[in-house]
């Protein structure tokens, strides 16, 4: 029994000491790294990769509508409505040295009003490819790369060629992506472009053959005094201009770093992780893109007339960190655009609309229900956003940061017989882990239009909308 004893106590002994070793152990191994993207390598090096990326945005949403919005058939003057922004799975890879693929597929804009309207009515909304491309990279660095498919690059704006998972404010200023959805697919066309750096220079130009507007899923726009996006299906007998390229370029000059070149898209923030300052000006054109109904001799409304589209732009981009021990950074950008689409063009917008229609009589558009506005027209847009990232030790370490911004855009539209429209955001982000965990909380006020019996257009009162975002981006 003594011997027993003795053997239990010795085996209880050499326990506690193997347990703290290990203990001791445990605390001097490093932890194994934490993966910061679902990335496989091809080569040794990891020069040749593939690598996917996942993102989701859900909002929560309180809006004030526009007046006379109904919603389901029902009187609504204010909403509350759930609903999936964006969900997007990205695929891509340097697969050679001088291969690089890229596909990104999802849906958008998915909430319990989608496709209400349609006929038949379909809550399943289809997701769809927004990228699909093919690049060479003909010099070694990032001086020249060609390549074609189906792609976001554009000549108008670094907005018109957003990387959505990186923007500082809740959502992009969107009526820079100028003709989404009408000629393009959600901002994408079919392209062959060129883009590189050559040194402080960034570059991008590209031709594309537009979609025709019947082909988007909606009702084009009825032939009238204001110009609308052509309409091939009424052609007849081979008359008309029918669908003409389109071409665009952009220029961006860098004072300091060179920006991240990966993909087309364009960062909206880094985050203090680099120093960017630009200054960049781009371009769009597309010859007879639009028409409209001109008078005659006898002041009959029966000529049809063709009319360019043409939009100019000049913005500068800053994004840098103003102190790397307290992790606190600045984001401004601002910019000019001439948009000129044809006489008068006018088209109202709703991100995700929350309404359905409209009992109003008096509106501007039939579309101009639940929080639509004003957003793309011929004439003159400035706009401006401003951001500050708060310093890490506020919320303490491994607890995220904060970073609050204000957002503001004006307009000057014929159509709107230059009745100057302003929009404004004022906004805070918590990032998490930075944005591939993020909540935003957004305030936006927005202008409402109408016109009278003499088709004088009024400014009616403003409305607001609190949008609640949770972005998480793997």
């Amino acid at each position: 029994m003594k011997n027993l004893k003795l053997a239990l106590s010795a085996m209880l002994i050499t326990y506690s000491v193997l347990g703290q070793q290990n203990d001791t152990l445990k605390k001097e191994l490093p932890k194994p790294a934490e993966k910061s993207a679902l990335k496989f390598n091809i080569n040794a090096d990891g020069s040749h990769y593939f690598q996917a990326v996942f993102l989701n945005q859900t909002w929560a949403r309180f809006n004030e509508s526009n007046d006379g919005t109904t919603l389901f058939n029902k009187t609504s003057p204010n909403t509350f409505d759930i609903g999936l922004r964006r969900t997007r799975v990205q695929l891509f890879g340097q697969i050679t040295d001088k291969t690089f693929i890229y596909f990104q597929f999802g849906q958008n804009n998915f909430n319990n009003a989608a496709n209400y309207t349609s006929t038949p009515s379909n809550r399943k909304i289809a997701a769809f490819f927004h990228d699909a491309l093919c690049e060479y990279k003909v010099s070694k660095g990032n001086q020249l790369k060609i390549g074609g498919g189906l792609t976001v690059l554009n000549g108008l704006s670094r907005f018109s060629q957003p990387s959505v998972g990186s923007i500082m404010t809740l959502d992009v200023p969107v009526f820079l992506q100028y003709s989404v959805d009408q000629i393009d697919q959600f901002d994408r066309r079919l392209a062959i472009y060129a883009r590189g750096q050559i040194k402080q220079l960034d570059y991008r130009f590209y031709v594309s053959n537009p979609f025709p507007v019947s082909s988007n899923g909606a009702t084009p726009p009825t032939l009238g005094k204001n110009a609308t996006f052509v309409n091939t299906n009424v052609f007849t007998n081979g008359h008309g201009p029918g669908i003409n390229n389109q071409y665009g370029g952009y220029l961006a000059y860098n004072f300091f770093e060179n920006e991240t070149h990966t993909t087309p898209y364009m960062s909206g923030t880094y985050l203090g992780t680099k120093k960017v300052w630009n200054i960049a000006v781009g371009g769009v054109y597309q010859k007879a893109a639009t028409w409209y109904l001109k008078p005659d001799s006898a002041g009959a409304y029966k000529d049809t007339t063709y009319s360019d589209m043409l939009h100019l732009s000049i913005e500068t981009f800053l994004d840098m960190p103003l102190n790397k021990e307290k992790g606190s950074a600045v984001n401004f950008f601002a910019g000019y655009y001439n948009t000129n689409y044809g006489h008068k063009y006018l088209r109202y917008n709703g991100i995700m609309n929350p309404g359905t229609a409209s009992t109003a009589t008096n509106m501007v558009q039939s579309s101009a229900f639940g929080n639509a506005l004003p957003m793309f027209g011929t004439g003159q847009v400035a706009y401006a956003q401003f951001g500050f990232l708060l310093p890490k030790k506020l919320l303490g370490e491994g607890h995220g940061q904060l970073m609050p911004y204000v957002s503001g855009q004006w307009a000057d539209y014929s159509a709107l017989q230059h009745k100057g429209m302003l929009l404004f955001d004022v906004g805070l982000n918590w990032l998490i882990k930075g944005h591939n965990s993020k909540i935003s909380i957004d305030y936006q006020n927005r202008p409402t239009y109408y016109v009278n019996t003499n088709s004088d257009v009024t400014v009616g009162s403003r409305k607001s909308c609190v949008i609640l975002q949770y972005q998480i981006m793997f």
